[in-house]
Formats: structure tokens, sequence, C-alpha cells
């Protein structure tokens, strides 16, 4: 394969997975809240507190994918 294909898969495999980045970083985040929930009696404060950072971690992920794509 020439050096433009592999690239492009290459990019191709890294913008994929952001939709992944994304959800699994939700997904940590609301676990981590509702164990520390369970374990201090404290529902739901820890659930939202870890979901809404799950969440801006996400969004980090596809910040930092637009500031990459923009350089090249």
């Amino acid at each position: 394969m020439n050096k433009e294909k592999i690239h492009y898969l290459k990019d191709l495999a890294y913008y994929s997975s952001i939709g992944f980045q994304v959800s699994l970083s939700i997904v940590i985040g609301l676990g981590i809240g509702v164990w520390l929930d369970k374990k201090f009696s404290t529902t739901p404060w820890f659930t939202l507190i870890f979901l809404i950072l799950g969440i801006a971690a996400g969004f980090r992920n596809i910040g930092l994918a637009i500031k990459k794509s923009r350089k090249l």
C-alpha cells in the first residue's frame, strides 16, 4: 500500500474510536458515582457529579480529536 492509503486508514481507525472513547468515559464516570453512592449512602450526589465528569471527559476527547485534525 502507498503511504497516503496507510495514513488514511490510521486516521479512520482513530476517528472511529472516538465514539467508543466518549461512551466509555461516561460509563466509567457513572459506574464510579454509583459505587461511591452505595458505599457512602449519598444517592444521587456522587452519581450526578461523576456522570458530569464523565461527560466532560468525553467532550475533552472530542476536542482533542478536533485539535489533532486541524494540525493535519
